[in-house]
């Protein structure tokens, strides 16, 4: 058994020598995630909508790690085999995939337009699936990899007026199970990412709002609203050897809130 303990090092964390696609990383969440596993050795893959990759491409390089970046929309198959094969030609491998790309369209659910429903299910169910069943098949060549899906606070629980944001988030735990079961034979681990309420610019009127911020942080056990570090390690786990025998599981990064009424 002594053995089994020597075998153990923090070397087990490190990122040396992988590469990782991470979608929707020039900003928000996902730019965590990508810095994170450049800060752990990592080279990164980013497939972006908007323009704005300046900051993240700096925060990579500054770790001393390459970054690589292809624009397009996750709604369309035909980017999705560029992401892949965009990927390939970079580093030759794809070892992490991040599927944290996503939206939400806000609206009262009974006036809810379609155009809206299908837009978010696009990008925040449907693009996870195609994308990850795409890398998987380089992944499944080597034997090895690590899928993680972000998924939300709202995966367990539910809100007014954004329903198919909700919906998806909740298909994501199930997606995430699908992806474990099947791909684990091949030494792929799938696992999901759920964050909870973190203050970002995105959100800052709801913080300024004091009885929305009050009502969230009083179901925070932590007592205060999540920072963007603190997603940071439990990506790094889950895209390390650290996590091997992990598979088919959500995280939820978010303080305490979804354990309490």
């Amino acid at each position: 058994m002594a053995s089994e303990f020597d075998s153990f090092n923090m070397d087990f964390f490190s990122l040396k020598g992988k590469t990782a696609i991470v979608t929707g990383a020039n900003q928000g969440l996902g730019m965590a995630y990508a810095v994170a596993f450049a800060k752990a050795g990592a080279d990164i893959y980013i497939p972006h909508l908007t323009d704005d990759i300046a900051e993240v491409k700096t925060l990579i390089e500054a770790e001393g790690r390459k970054v690589a970046f292809i624009q397009g929309d996750l709604r369309d198959k035909e980017y999705i085999e560029a992401v892949v094969s965009g990927c390939m030609k970079e580093y030759g491998k794809i070892d992490i995939l991040v599927n944290n790309a996503g939206i939400s369209v806000f609206g009262d659910f009974t006036e809810y337009p379609d155009e809206a429903w299908e837009k978010c299910i696009d990008i925040d169910l449907n693009a996870v699936y195609y994308l990850s069943h795409r890398a998987a098949k380089e992944m499944m060549k080597k034997k090895s990899g690590k899928i993680i899906n972000v998924g939300s606070a709202l995966s367990f629980t539910a809100d007014k007026k954004c329903p198919p944001y909700t919906t998806a988030k909740h298909a994501i735990v199930g997606l995430t199970r699908v992806f474990a079961n099947e791909l684990g034979a091949y030494n792929i681990q799938t696992n999901a990412i759920a964050p909870g309420f973190l203050a970002t610019e995105v959100n800052r009127e709801l913080r300024d709002d004091p009885a929305f911020y009050n009502k969230i942080t009083n179901r925070i056990s932590a007592g205060r609203w999540g920072k963007m570090g603190d997603l940071m390690g439990t990506a790094v786990y889950l895209a390390s050897k650290a996590s091997d025998y992990v598979n088919g599981w959500t995280i939820s990064i978010d303080g305490g809130f979804t354990t309490t009424l």
